[in-house]
């Protein structure tokens, strides 16, 4: 049996953030919650080791929160498992025209929604992740075919 914080079907994010040169990393996320509604927020555990971890830790400016569709599956190697500190997924996704150019803000195409975040706090420290929190900006849907934690351990990506 799995480990009882691996058997809910949590649905696979990504989190856009910038260094303070505006250059774009995206990460995968799953430990991701809305804990209140009205204001919307959402939290959001990181890793120290990331480059989103330092992207939130210096440059506050810009974070959007991508809902990840089935048709994401292929990049969840290169944005999960390749460390920004040391690929260019920005360039990556750039140069196989992975991003959509429709919207005022870097997303992926065919994500299942995005959501522009706002006041960013760091809530809690813990050992190996920090807790943020985060407002909801804006939202942005497009359809139902979210990308699920089970569907990563399907096809053998993560455990």
């Amino acid at each position: 049996m799995r480990r009882p914080w691996n058997i809910t079907n949590l649905p696979v994010y990504s989190l856009v953030t910038f260094d303070s040169m505006m250059n774009l990393n995206m990460n995968i996320c799953t430990y991701v919650s809305i804990v209140n509604m009205s204001p919307k927020i959402y939290s959001i555990s990181i890793d120290y080791k990331s480059k989103t971890y330092d992207n939130l830790i210096n440059n506050k400016n810009r974070v959007i929160l991508q809902l990840l569709s089935n048709k994401n599956l292929n990049l969840v190697r290169s944005l999960g498992k390749k460390s920004g500190n040391n690929f260019d997924k920005y360039s990556y996704l750039k140069n196989n025209y992975l991003l959509n150019q429709d919207f005022s803000c870097f997303v992926l195409n065919e994500v299942s929604a995005f959501l522009e975040l706002k006041n960013q706090k760091k809530i809690y420290d813990f050992k190996d992740h920090a807790l943020f929190s985060f407002e909801i900006k804006k939202i942005k849907s497009f359809n139902c075919d979210i990308l699920s934690f089970d569907t990563l351990i399907e096809k053998k990506l993560v455990l």
